[in-house]
């Protein structure tokens, strides 16, 4: 059974049951899960990023509300700022970098659902990278080697 959206508002700065996670320095906020889709806030500040990886599965779309954030997708580089919307097609190598010398902020969200939240709740905290490489495999996202990064 697919989970149903839950109605309402979800309020800046929280996250729906009052969930923050912590991956790798950064502040994540879910903001609404269903099975059709699962948004959620990041707060990165200058010089956090995400390397570059697939989601094989999921559909990934990106609203820049603050700052701006360097994204790298399919190996071409770009730069998404406030009211940018970066859309990442399945199967589609991206990763994102705040390259900036202030903190952004960006609404992030997945179609299908599938497993990110769990994904997320298990990288909570994690501060080894290799593990966290393994953990988001196990989740259908693959990180590309360092290299894909530059």
């Amino acid at each position: 059974m697919t989970k149903a959206l839950d109605g309402g508002i979800t309020r800046l700065g929280t996250g729906i049951e009052g969930v923050e996670w912590n991956i790798l320095g950064q502040r994540y906020f879910p903001k609404a899960d269903c099975g059709s889709t699962f948004s959620f806030e990041t707060n990165s500040e200058p010089g956090q990023f995400v390397p570059v990886h697939i989601h094989p599965t999921q559909d990934e779309f990106i609203l820049v509300q603050e700052g701006e954030l360097h994204v790298k997708l399919d190996g071409v580089w770009s730069v998404a700022r406030p009211g940018d919307l970066v859309k990442m097609p399945r199967g589609v190598p991206h990763g994102y970098f705040n390259k900036g010398d202030v903190p952004s902020r960006a609404l992030f969200w997945v179609s299908p659902a599938g497993d990110l939240r769990a994904l997320f709740e298990q990288l909570h905290n994690m501060t080894d990278v290799e593990e966290v490489v393994r953990v988001s495999a196990a989740h259908a996202v693959d990180f590309l080697p360092p290299e894909a990064n530059e």
